[in-house]
C-alpha cells in the first residue's frame, strides 16, 4: 500500500493520448470531493506495457493534489495463491499505523473474523470465518476508513494477478458503486486471466460501466513526440516512424527503446533507424534475460531470487536464496537498479521496475533452480517464524516427491486459511498435499480435511473425498463419526437426502452399541425428518418417540435427539405440550447446551433450527425468539454472513410473521433472500425464505407482490426433496386461491393433503391445506367442505394451541351463516386473543364484526390490523364499516 502525497508533475509524454482517460478520472475525483460525495469505479485494461501503470500513477498524483487519501496495491504473478494478499497491502498499513486499539474500534464485533484475514489478528481456532462474512466485514471497514480519511481513493494494479479472495471482495464492493464515498481505480492485463479470475474482472468492468476503458497503443504522432522529448527535437520523421514500427506503439517498449538509444548515443536520424530493432530485442524478455546473464552469474542468481519473491523483496532473504553474501547482494542490487530492473533499496524493500520485467525474470529461471529456490524460500520463511501459510505459496511450486514434511506444512497452511475465511486457498493446499502423496497412514486424514473444507462449496467433490476417507484406515472414532455426518450433509446439499439416510443407517447398524451408534442413529432421524417425502413417516415418528423417551439429555447426541423429537411432535400435530416439554429437556437452564451452539460444526445448525421452529408453531414464540435472535447474533459475530445469516434472517422474519409484525417480517425476509442470492440459486434456504415471504405478503393483502415473488423465484413444483417451512404446496395453494385460480388451487391442496396425510404430518398451522381447501370447495361441495373443516378442528384440538383452534373455528365460521357463524367467530376471537399471533386475532375480530354487524368489533379489528401492517384486512374493515 502507499498513501499518496503531492508529487512532482509526471512528464507529459509518458501520458500522451490519455487525455480522455485523465479527464474522466479528474471528474471522478471531483465527484468524490463534492458536497454530496459520489464514489465510483474506473477500470483500465490492455496488453502488457500499454501504459496502465503510468496512468494509475498519474491518477494517484491528481487525487493526492486534490487532497485525497490514496492507498494502492498490486497483484503479483507468483502471489495469486496467497489469500487476501492484495487487500492486506491495500488496507493493513492504515490499520497498523493507527494502533491495534483503533483497528478493534473500526472493526468492532467483526474484529475476530476480519482481523485474521487482514493479518492484524491471529486466526481463531474456535470459529471458522465465513468468506461472505469477511467480504461484508471488509465493506464495513472500508466505509469507516472512508469516513476517517475521506475523500478516499483505492488503486489496484495488475488485478489479473490478484488473489481470488481480494478480487471477489473488490468486485462485490465495486458493484455498490456511487452509493459509497470511495473511488476504486483498477487496471489489469487482457488475455492473462481465465476462469474465476476472468469472471470477477468482468464484474469489475460491469461496475465501472463507461469508465471501463480498453487502452490503445500510441499512434505514430505520439511516438514521435515521445522520441523527441527523450532524444531531442532534431529526431527526424523516418527515425520516429521506425520507433513506432518496432514497438507497435507499446508504451513500455517505446520508453525502454528510447532509453537504450540514448545510452548507446544513437543519433535520432534516418541513418540510425536500422539499429532500433536490435535494441528493442534487448528490452524484450529474451533480450532482457540475455542482458541479465551478461551481468554475471551472481547477479543473475540474485535477480532470480528476487523473481521468486517478486514483491517487497528483502535483500537479506534474496541473498540467502541466491546463496551469496550480504555484501555481494548489495552490489547486485546496485547493478540491477542501474539496469532499470529493480528499484528501491536502502530503507525500502526492493521491487521490480515493471511487472513485465518481473514476469520475464521469473520465467527465465531454469526449472530445477526455480524449484530449489522455492523450496529454500519456504524453509527460510518457516525458520523465521512466519508459519506454514506464508511458506505455502512456495511449496505449491515444488513438484511432488513424497515429502512427509511438505504434506504436514500444507495441512497446517490449509487449517490457517480455512479459519481466516479462505476455503479456496485451503483446498489448493490440501489438493497439493494429496498430489505428494501422503503416507497411507495419513491419506485418509487429508481426504477428510479436504472434505471439511469444501463441504459447503462443492458437495459432489465432498462426497468423493469423504467416501474415500471412510474406505481407508487412519481416522479415529471421532473423525469417522464426523466424516459420516459431513458426508450425509453433503449428500443432502447435493439433493441426495435418501442416500444420506441410507448411508447413516448402514453406519449405525455397523457400529457397536454405544455412543457412536447412538450418534449415527440420531443422524438418521435428522435426515429422514427433513425429507419432503418418506416411505414410513408414522413409523419413523414412533421410533423417534421411543428413542427420545429413553434418554435424559446427558450429552449432545441425546440433546439433538430430543430436539428432533420436539419438532416431529409439532409437525405431526401431537399435543403441543408434549412437543414443548420435550424441547425443554434438550436445553440446560433454558439455554442451548455447550457443544450445541449455532456456530458449532459437530451437529450443524439444523437441529437447533428445527427445535426453534417447533416452538414457533406451538405458540411458544418467546422461546423461539430467543433462539432465533441468538442465531443471528452468533452468525454475525462469527462473520458467517452468507447462507447462515440468510437463514437466520428468514427465521427471525418468519417469527415476526407469526407474531403479526408483518412489515418487519417482510423486511427481514427480503433481506434473507438478498443474502441468499449471494450464495447461489435454488438452495433450501431460498425456498424457505421465498415461502415465508409469500405467506407474509398474503397476510398483508399484497397479493400481486406475492405473485411477483413466486414468479421471480419459480415457486412451484417440482419442490425440493427437503421440507420447506411453512409447507410450500400449502402456501402455493393459498396464493392460487387469492389470485382467483380456484381449480388449480384445489388440485394443489388435494395433492398436498394426500401427501402429508401419508406422512403423518397433521399440524394445522404449519400445513394449513385443509382449511384453505375447505373454503375452496365450499361453493360447489359444501358437505365435503364441512368434513374438511371438521377434520381441521379435530387436529387443532388435538394439538391444543389457541392459534390452531382459533384458525379451525374461523374456517368453520366461513362455511356457516347468521348466528352460527357469529358464534363460531366469537369463540375464535376468544381463542386468538389468548394467542401470540396478532394477525390471526385481527382477522377473526374483523370477520366477527362483519358477521355480527358490530361497529365496535370492526373498529377493534381494524386497529389491530393496522398495527400488524395487514393492509388488505384494514381495507376489508373499512368497507364493512362504510356499509353498516
Amino acid at each position: 500500500m502507499s498513501v499518496s502525497r503531492p508529487q512532482e508533475a509526471v512528464p507529459g509524454p509518458s501520458l500522451l493520448e490519455r487525455e480522455a482517460e485523465l479527464t474522466a478520472a479528474t471528474n471522478a475525483v471531483d465527484g468524490l470531493r463534492a458536497q454530496e460525495p459520489r464514489g465510483g469505479v474506473i477500470v483500465y485494461r490492455g496488453v502488457a506495457g500499454i501504459g496502465k501503470t503510468a496512468l494509475l500513477a498519474e491518477v494517484q498524483r491528481l487525487a493526492g493534489q486534490r487532497g485525497c487519501s490514496v492507498w494502492s496495491a498490486r497483484g503479483g504473478e507468483t502471489l495469486t495463491s496467497v489469500p487476501f494478499h492484495v487487500v492486506r497491502h491495500l488496507l493493513q498499513p492504515a490499520l497498523t499505523t493507527t494502533g491495534t486499539a483503533d483497528a478493534r474500534d473500526l472493526l468492532g464485533e467483526r474484529y475476530a473474523s476480519v482481523g485474521p484475514a487482514l493479518g492484524i489478528a491471529p486466526p481463531n481456532s474456535e470459529v471458522k470465518a465465513d468468506p461472505q462474512g469477511v467480504r461484508d466485514g471488509l465493506d464495513v471497514l472500508v466505509g469507516r476508513l472512508a469516513d476517517a480519511h475521506r475523500p478516499l481513493v483505492l488503486v489496484v494494479d495488475d488485478a489479473q494477478w490478484s488473489d481470488l479472495e481480494t478480487l471477489g471482495w473488490l468486485a462485490h464492493y465495486a458493484e455498490r458503486g456511487s452509493r459509497l464515498p470511495v473511488l476504486i481505480v483498477a487496471a489489469y492485463r487482457t488475455k492473462e486471466a481465465s476462469g474465476e479470475t476472468a469472471a470477477l474482472l468482468r464484474r469489475l468492468d460491469g461496475a465501472a460501466g463507461e469508465n471501463a476503458v480498453a487502452l490503445s497503443e500510441l499512434t505514430p504522432g505520439a511516438t514521435a513526440r515521445l522520441a523527441r522529448a527523450q532524444l531531442g527535437e532534431h529526431a527526424d520523421d523516418p527515425f520516429c516512424r521506425e520507433v513506432w514500427a518496432v514497438t507497435g506503439g507499446n508504451l513500455y517498449e517505446t520508453v525502454e527503446l528510447l532509453a537504450r538509444a540514448r545510452e548507446a548515443g544513437l543519433d535520432p536520424v534516418e541513418e540510425s533507424a536500422d539499429s532500433l530493432r536490435p535494441l528493442i530485442m534487448s528490452a524484450r524478455a529474451p533480450g532482457l534475460v540475455e542482458r541479465l546473464m551478461e551481468m554475471g552469474t551472481i547477479t543473475a542468481h540474485f535477480a532470480f531470487a528476487a523473481g521468486i519473491l517478486e514483491a517487497d523483496i528483502s535483500l537479506e532473504l534474496a541473498a540467502k536464496l541466491a546463496n551469496i553474501t550480504a555484501e555481494d547482494a548489495a552490489d547486485c542490487a546496485d547493478r540491477l537498479r542501474g539496469a532499470r530492473i529493480l528499484s528501491g533499496g536502502d530503507d525500502e524493500p526492493l521491487n521490480f521496475v515493471h511487472p513485465t520485467i518481473a514476469q520475464a525474470v521469473y520465467r527465465a529461471i531454469p526449472r530445477g533452480l526455480r524449484t530449489g529456490m522455492h523450496s529454500v524460500a519456504a524453509r527460510r520463511l518457516t525458520q523465521a517464524g512466519h508459519g506454514a501459510a506464508a511458506a505455502s505459496r512456495h511449496l505449491l511450486e515444488v513438484p511432488p516427491e513424497g515429502d512427509e514434511d511438505l504434506v504436514a506444512q500444507m495441512r497446517a497452511a490449509a487449517e490457517e486459511y480455512f479459519l481466516v475465511g479462505a476455503p479456496g486457498a485451503a483446498r489448493r493446499c490440501l489438493e497439493r498435499a494429496l498430489d505428494e502423496p501422503p503416507l497411507p497412514t495419513v491419506l485418509a486424514a487429508v481426504q477428510y480435511e479436504l472434505g471439511k473444507v469444501i463441504h459447503l462449496s462443492d458437495p459432489a467433490a465432498t462426497v468423493a473425498h469423504l467416501k474415500a476417507a471412510l474406505d481407508r484406515p487412519g481416522l479415529d472414532h471421532e473423525q469417522q463419526a464426523d466424516a459420516v455426518f459431513l458426508l450425509s450433509q453433503a449428500l443432502t446439499h447435493n439433493d441426495q437426502v435418501s442416500e444420506a439416510g441410507r448411508m447413516v443407517a448402514a453406519a449405525a447398524n455397523a457400529a457397536p452399541a454405544g455412543p457412536t451408534r447412538m450418534r449415527f442413529t440420531t443422524m438418521h432421524f435428522l435426515w429422514e425428518g427433513i425429507l419432503a417425502a418418506e416411505e414410513d413417516g408414522p413409523g419413523r415418528s414412533r421410533r423417534l418417540a421411543e428413542a427420545a423417551d429413553r434418554v435424559e439429555g446427558r450429552d449432545t447426541t441425546e440433546q439433538v435427539l430430543l430436539m428432533l423429537r420436539a419438532f416431529d411432535a409439532t409437525a405431526s400435530g401431537e399435543d403441543a405440550q408434549v412437543a414443548v416439554s420435550t424441547g425443554d429437556r434438550a436445553l440446560v437452564n433454558g439455554s442451548l447446551p455447550a457443544g450445541l451452539r449455532w456456530t458449532d460444526t459437530t451437529w450443524g445448525f439444523e437441529p437447533l433450527a428445527l427445535l426453534a421452529l417447533g416452538y414457533t408453531f406451538a405458540d411458544q414464540l418467546d422461546r423461539a425468539d430467543a433462539l432465533f435472535t441468538e442465531a443471528r447474533e452468533a452468525f454475525t459475530a462469527a462473520g458467517w454472513s452468507g447462507g447462515h445469516l440468510a437463514f437466520a434472517n428468514a427465521l427471525t422474519g418468519y417469527l415476526q410473521r407469526r407474531r403479526g409484525n408483518l412489515e418487519r417480517a417482510e423486511r427481514d425476509l427480503r433481506e434473507s433472500l438478498r443474502l441468499a442470492a449471494q450464495v447461489g440459486k435454488g438452495l433450501p434456504m431460498h425456498w424457505d425464505a421465498a415461502c415465508m415471504l409469500i405467506d407474509t405478503l398474503l397476510a398483508r393483502g399484497h397479493v400481486q407482490q406475492a405473485r411477483e415473488v413466486a414468479e421471480d423465484f419459480g415457486f412451484g413444483p417440482p419442490y425440493p426433496s427437503t421440507i420447506v417451512v411453512p409447507d410450500a404446496p400449502s402456501v402455493r395453494g393459498r396464493l392460487l386461491l387469492a389470485l382467483g385460480r380456484t381449480k388449480e388451487a384445489v388440485a394443489e391442496l388435494e395433492a398436498t393433503g394426500a401427501a402429508l396425510t401419508r406422512r403423518g404430518r397433521y399440524n394445522p398451522v404449519m400445513t394449513p391445506w385443509a382449511v384453505d381447501l375447505a373454503r375452496a370447495v365450499a361453493p360447489e361441495d359444501p358437505a365435503r367442505a364441512a368434513e374438511l373443516a371438521a377434520f381441521a378442528r379435530r387436529r387443532a384440538e388435538r394439538f391444543g394451541t389457541y392459534t390452531a383452534i382459533g384458525e379451525a373455528l374461523r374456517c368453520q365460521a366461513a362455511l356457516a351463516e347468521g348466528p352460527e357463524a357469529a358464534e363460531l367467530l366469537r369463540q375464535a376471537v376468544r381463542c386468538l386473543e389468548a394467542s401470540p399471533c396478532k394477525y390471526e386475532h385481527a382477522a377473526a375480530r374483523v370477520e366477527w364484526g362483519v358477521a355480527a354487524r358490530s361497529r365496535t368489533e370492526l373498529e377493534t379489528g381494524r386497529s389491530l390490523a393496522r398495527a400488524c401492517g395487514a393492509d388488505g384486512l384494514v381495507a376489508t374493515a373499512d368497507l364493512a364499516l362504510a356499509n353498516l
